[in-house]
């Protein structure tokens, strides 16, 4: 079930304009919620984002790869508190993952929009802006979105072919496993 699920999984950038149900949004969140963490302790925190002009704003967040958002009838906001963990970018990466997997569980389309490390203009990094918006506490860091929705485009599973099989090394580097 698994390996079918991550062979079809594929990130979508267009949404159908209706809202994901809310024991959808749920289910989601409990995936969240159990990502693994480094010691337990669980540093993510989330924001769920279904008002339109909230969307809107966050998708202005960067000039390249957010726009989408907008359009999308869910955000989910993957934030951490940088002071519970060395390692809060794992995590967060983690639970986003996790965040994803549940919604191509769930029939629905999904795309990560990495907003960590990147810049919304000349004067203010997207983490900075989208603190803003969201009111975060200070201190919270900002990894990613990721837009969920019933998807309004098809796209085909990768082929198994195109699987980058020479990256994958047997006991040490350079010596190819397949």
């Amino acid at each position: 079930m698994f390996m079918s699920l991550i062979r079809k999984r594929r990130s979508i950038r267009v949404f159908q304009d209706r809202p994901v149900v809310k024991e959808k949004v749920d289910l989601i969140l409990e995936a969240a919620l159990r990502s693994p963490s480094s010691r337990g302790n669980n540093p993510w925190h989330f924001v769920v984002v279904t008002e339109k002009p909230m969307l809107a704003a966050i998708a202005q967040a960067k000039p390249h790869g957010a726009s989408f958002l907008k359009d999308a009838p869910l955000g989910i906001l993957v934030c951490a508190d940088a002071s519970k963990s060395d390692v809060w970018v794992e995590d967060a990466a983690i639970a986003t993952l996790m965040i994803q997997l549940a919604a191509e569980s769930l029939e629905l389309g999904s795309c990560w929009i990495q907003f960590r490390e990147r810049r919304q203009g000349e004067t203010r990094t997207s983490e900075e802006y989208i603190a803003e918006q969201l009111r975060l506490p200070a201190g919270m860091k900002v990894l990613a979105a990721v837009a969920i929705g019933a998807p309004a485009e098809s796209k085909k599973p990768r082929p198994a072919a195109e699987l980058l099989r020479e990256r994958v090394y047997a006991g040490s580097f350079g010596r190819p496993y397949f």
